[in-house]
């Protein structure tokens, strides 16, 4: 349980850092607690841009000071060798957890789809390109399925100005002539989250080298199949049998858009298999990600770490 006074360990996340983070974790080993980091992405020239290297120092001395790191991933292992230095003491990798209690696909839900294919893009659009290709990607999509739509959630945060941002993408929207097949919801809070995935079919996810979303284990314990641009550490979620991958390269001095013509071929056959991918999806958050196994290895690893 969390201790305001005289915790015996510190749990610090990486993506989440509190100020003075590292003089935080420096006091805590002084007075005898350990340290565990989760450590998510890091910044890197193609997605942080200039001042990268300082983005950085904090989680470099944190992930060599801390007495046991999770990484979110493969991928976030792979960036944090290069970028922060490979660790020398004890890890693991945890993907992020979903309780897959609460993000449950909703039959009734399911049943006023009525043979429509919602297509949804989630989570905090920090480039164009996330919700261009999607844009795209459903004008292609159209000529197999021309019941086909694309809900955007979430805040359009690629300029300073964000109302300036989301008139950009609706006039490409407009341009392109599908101001009746896209709908724009803005933020959401967390608690209508499930409610929010099960209006769609298809979860897309776009961004290049996300290292572990917690929106895409989400929308698969939903039943969603998920397409997205197979780079990061999203192929680890996803597997090889809940959703579509678009290949992309390794490239940390610049980021890649997926593909919207590969991108649509990939919805297109997803939606053309929904059923099994949909299932496939669902079985594989329950399997790997559920919250419960996530917890209680976090249980053990303290455990071991206070014996030790």
């Amino acid at each position: 349980p969390n201790q305001v006074t005289g915790a015996n360990i510190l749990y610090l996340v990486s993506s989440a850092l509190p100020y003075f983070a590292v003089r935080m974790a420096e006091l805590a080993r002084r007075a005898g607690a350990l340290v565990v980091l989760n450590q998510n992405g890091v910044a890197y020239p193609g997605w942080y841009g200039p001042g990268w290297e300082q983005a950085n120092r904090p989680l470099r001395r944190l992930l060599h000071l801390a007495d046991y790191v999770v990484y979110q991933s493969h991928f976030c292992r792979q960036a944090a060798d290069k970028f922060l230095g490979p660790r020398e003491g004890a890890f693991e990798i945890l993907h992020n957890p979903v309780d897959t209690g609460i993000f449950k696909p909703d039959p009734q839900q399911a049943a006023r789809h009525d043979g429509a294919v919602n297509l949804l893009l989630a989570g905090s659009h920090q480039s164009y390109y996330r919700v261009r290709v999607a844009v795209e990607a459903l004008q292609l999509v159209l000529r197999a399925f021309p019941r086909a739509r694309l809900i955007v959630a979430g805040r359009c945060c690629w300029e300073r100005d964000e109302e300036q941002a989301l008139a950009r993408i609706k006039r490409l929207v407009g341009e392109s002539g599908l101001g009746n097949q896209v709908d724009f919801i803005g933020p959401y809070a967390q608690s209508r989250a499930p409610a929010m995935f099960n209006r769609a079919q298809v979860l897309l996810h776009t961004k290049y080298n996300d290292p572990c979303p917690r929106l895409v284990v989400e929308g698969m314990a939903c039943g969603l199949p998920v397409v997205y641009s197979a780079t990061g550490g999203v192929p680890e979620l996803v597997g090889a049998e809940a959703g579509k991958g678009v290949a992309g390269p390794l490239d940390w001095e610049q980021d890649h858009s997926p593909d919207p013509r590969a991108l649509a071929a990939a919805l297109v056959e997803v939606v053309s298999h929904l059923d099994r991918y949909g299932r496939a999806a669902r079985k594989r958050a329950v399997e790997n990600f559920d919250v419960r196994p996530w917890l209680e290895r976090h249980r053990q690893i303290f455990a071991q770490l206070l014996e030790s």
